[in-house]
């Protein structure tokens, strides 16, 4: 599924125009991102929590040339499903 057919099962089941689903999706991924950017973390409880990983700076090597290489730390976003999210897949 894509943005495009989300947006307008939203539309459909929350009976709004498919304008509105769109804004209402496009909304809803901003907030999660401006609150992930802050180090913050977005609970939605029964489908899973979104949260920042922080990943240590370390040493890898290229697969090329064999050759060390520093890999500098960072962040990554972290998605982890909600019990009721992972017993519904069952």
């Amino acid at each position: 599924m894509n943005k495009s057919e989300l947006t307008e099962r939203m539309a459909d089941q929350a009976g709004i125009s498919k304008t509105a689903a769109g804004a209402a999706l496009d909304a809803a991924t901003e907030a999660i991102k401006a609150t992930l950017k802050k180090g913050g973390a977005v609970t939605l409880v029964g489908f899973g929590a979104f949260t920042v990983s922080k990943r240590a700076a370390r040493t890898g090597r290229n697969p090329k040339t064999g050759e060390a290489i520093k890999i500098k730390a960072s962040k990554a976003p972290k998605f982890t499903p909600g019990k009721a999210f992972k017993e519904a897949l069952n």
